[in-house]
């Protein structure tokens, strides 16, 4: 696919973004002229109107200290200062969770070891059925089987917190 690139001084780049808003936007209206200035002779009418965006783009000016909170907090997480923001305004229109990578990363691992853990206790109920002597506890395994139980109620209660603590974070001060 080819690029093409055109400068433009900036009074006039802010009357095109004004124009191409109603149109979809710039790059919207752009194909649109392309389009219509690449269209056959005697093609008529107007171009094929473009896909609006499900999206916004919206410039927001923060004040010093708004912008350094914005810039810490996107970095703490290791996300853009615009993923933030987005993440922000979308928890608070009902959007739901919004989790940095290296937190969504986490929460898969998490999800794996608690996945083994319930492929362990499979093992276990299976030897224990096949190694019950009757009127015999085998009190090894039943210690083992308590050992991974707690295990993975900590692995879901790691689990939880990390949900409760990504509400806590979206909605805290806000």
């Amino acid at each position: 696919m080819t690029v093409l690139s055109v400068r433009v001084a900036d009074e006039l780049a802010a009357r095109f973004d004004a124009a191409a808003a109603g149109a979809g936007g710039r790059s919207a209206l752009l194909h649109q002229l392309v389009r219509s200035a690449a269209a056959p002779e005697g093609a008529g009418g107007p171009p094929p109107p473009s896909k609006l965006r499900d999206s916004l783009r919206m410039m927001v000016r923060l004040a010093a200290p708004e912008a350094s909170h914005v810039r810490s907090e996107s970095q703490a997480m290791g996300i853009p200062p615009a993923t933030w923001v987005a993440g922000l305004v979308g928890r608070h229109a009902g959007r739901g969770l919004h989790f940095s990578r290296p937190a969504e990363l986490s929460i898969v691992a998490t999800q794996g070891e608690i996945r083994r853990i319930g492929v362990n206790i499979n093992q276990i109920a299976r030897a224990l059925n096949t190694a019950v002597i009757e009127g015999r506890v085998l009190a090894a395994e039943l210690s083992s089987i308590e050992a991974l139980r707690v295990e993975l109620r900590a692995h879901m209660e790691g689990l939880r917190e990390a949900f409760h603590g990504n509400l806590v974070y979206w909605e805290a001060g806000w």
